[in-house]
């Protein structure tokens, strides 16, 4: 299983909510087994340059490379990135 995480931050924090909406379109793809767009509690102070933080889980590197070709995905990436600051990703393989 493929763990896809990515951390955003909005360039104005009035924006933050349609970067959220934004992204949660990517869950109508049907390649994730697990997908979520939370907002940061911001609880830790290190952490509070994150607003938004999209976590989806994948069979196997052919359902993530599946996802990412998605026309869905191309699309909320032109919607979001104007929005956006900071983009952060990691995809690890779960033991």
């Amino acid at each position: 299983m493929i763990r896809h995480i990515v951390f955003f931050s909005a360039r104005r924090k009035e924006d933050v909510e349609a970067v959220r909406d934004g992204l949660m379109v990517l869950g109508k793809i049907p390649h994730s087994s697990l997908f979520e767009v939370t907002l940061n509690t911001k609880v830790d102070p290190l952490s509070d340059a994150i607003d938004v933080v999209v976590y989806a889980e994948f069979e196997d590197d052919a359902a993530l490379a599946a996802y990412k070709a998605h026309p869905l995905y191309a699309e909320t990436t032109s919607r979001v990135k104007p929005l956006r600051e900071l983009r952060y990703s990691a995809d690890v393989v779960a033991a």
